[in-house]
């Protein structure tokens, strides 16, 4: 790692180097850093941080049996078998360490933030920027302040361009992550009723999620959802630094001609900025056609030709928890269990809707939604209307949803409130019919995995040819 030395690393925590007398080589390079000690290879950097049931100071001895090069701590163990490098808060230290590493580096940092579609954003802006460049991109749900940091600091020389997610609930997190990424690209996605309960309204999102400005590039570029009302008036500000992409005419990448094929997808054509025809995109949901259009816009900016735009588009994959379409012997669950808000859980009952066949929908709690999350619950349900047949709410704050549904309900649609998720298994046995689709949608603390994980326990998926 780049510059990683143990002075170096100390000056960069503001740390206190002890065990100066295990330093043999001081100019050799960290190979990687570690907080998880089952992961520590011999060359890498351990840093101990105190958790809520874990304290990761006690596995020092045996991480430097392991070969550590050094260790962060707060802590500095009473028998010294390594380099320790005393900080007053390991997690600060982290960051810190993050920042300093980034710009020993030179890469092109694309950072995505927005309030939906993070994380398939990326997806679609690394999966196309790799037809062309060495990418390294956000692993898994590693987008806040400890797992941007881990993210940067697995970066490597060979890597041109990191796609990082940025994710936050409260004013100043960005603006921390910001001074670690220092992207020279910015993408927001959409300012959406999330995290309300910190950032109060849309205009406290924008705000926070603004933040990711504050260390971008002096010459770096921005490109936004230009159908977004909040996020269009960043223009007045960026002006010809910021690129809009999305349906509306006035943006500067317009789809056009959308042909959606259910859950299979949609084609379109792209013009403006950008200007390809028989665009290919495998993921189901209109909003992975505003994902693909940043990926595009992006991808136009960094100089790719329009043939590995197409490609880079065609071959996303989608991640498990996100619109991910698992096709079971005799039915389809479409797994969106990672996160949700209201306009996330909106939109994946389009996405249902385009499905064939009876359409169920087992929707649980949106968290940290602020006062008005009751109302927020109920629209959701008021929502489903005309558009599912079958609607199962889960949780406390799921049965908002329920009354949504049933509130001068007009149409066919069965609905089931249960306030326990153990009490669905049953349920779902007797409802599921050949053909159905599934659709499986709350905050991630509802633990909706564990349902994911019971259908792969008892039903049989579909064997898909290769």
């Amino acid at each position: 790692m780049k510059n990683l030395t143990i002075q170096k690393i100390c000056k960069a925590c503001d740390g206190t180097l002890y065990g100066t007398e295990w330093v043999k080589d001081e100019t050799k390079e960290a190979l990687g850093v570690v907080l998880d000690s089952r992961l520590l290879q011999e060359g890498f950097v351990f840093v101990a941080t105190k958790g809520e049931k874990v304290d990761g100071h006690k596995f020092i001895p045996s991480v430097f049996e392991k070969g550590a090069m050094a260790v962060i701590c707060e802590e500095v163990p009473t028998v010294i078998t390594g380099p320790c490098i005393q900080v007053e808060d390991s997690f600060v230290a982290l960051k810190k360490l993050a920042a300093f590493y980034r710009e020993q580096l030179d890469i092109t940092v694309v950072g995505i933030t927005g309030s939906v579609g993070k994380t398939s954003t990326k997806e679609f802006v690394a999966g196309v920027l790799s037809t062309k460049y060495r990418v390294w991109k956000t692993q898994g749900n590693f987008n806040n302040e400890v797992g941007l940091p881990l993210t940067v600091l697995q970066l490597r020389d060979e890597h041109e361009i990191a796609v990082l997610e940025m994710g936050i609930s409260d004013f100043g997190e960005m603006h921390r992550l910001s001074e670690i990424a220092k992207p020279d690209i910015c993408v927001l996605t959409n300012i959406g009723q999330c995290h309300l309960e910190f950032l109060g309204d849309r205009d406290g999102v924008l705000k926070a999620k603004s933040e990711i400005f504050d260390f971008m590039n002096p010459e770096g570029m921005i490109f936004v959802n230009g159908d977004d009302d909040k996020l269009i008036t960043l223009k007045e500000t960026w002006k010809e630094r910021l690129v809009t992409f999305g349906r509306e005419e006035n943006n500067d990448v317009i789809a056009c001609n959308e042909v959606s094929k259910g859950l299979l997808g949609s084609t379109l054509d792209m013009v403006g900025m950008v200007d390809i025809s028989k665009v290919q995109i495998p993921l189901p949901g209109e909003h992975m056609v505003l994902n693909a259009l940043a990926a595009a816009a992006v991808a136009k900016h960094l100089q790719l030709s329009k043939e590995e735009i197409l490609e880079g588009v065609k071959n996303v994959k989608a991640v498990s928890g996100r619109s991910n379409i698992i096709p079971y012997e005799n039915f389809v669950l479409i797994d969106d269990c990672y996160n949700a808000n209201p306009v996330s859980m909106k939109a994946a009952i389009d996405l249902l809707q385009s499905a064939n066949g009876r359409k169920i929908a087992v929707l649980g709690d949106m968290f940290e939604l602020g006062e008005d999350e009751q109302m927020l619950h109920y629209e959701v349900g008021s929502y489903a209307k005309g558009k599912i047949d079958f609607l199962i709410c889960i949780g406390n704050l799921a049965e908002h949803i329920y009354e949504g549904g049933v509130e001068d309900k007009a149409d066919s649609m069965s609905l089931l409130y249960l306030p326990e998720k153990e009490d669905v298994y049953q349920h779902l046995q007797e409802i599921i019919q050949p053909q159905d689709t599934i659709l499986l949608k709350a905050s991630h603390g509802m633990g909706f995995a564990d349902i994911v994980a019971w259908f792969e326990r008892n039903y049989l998926k579909q064997e898909i040819d290769s």
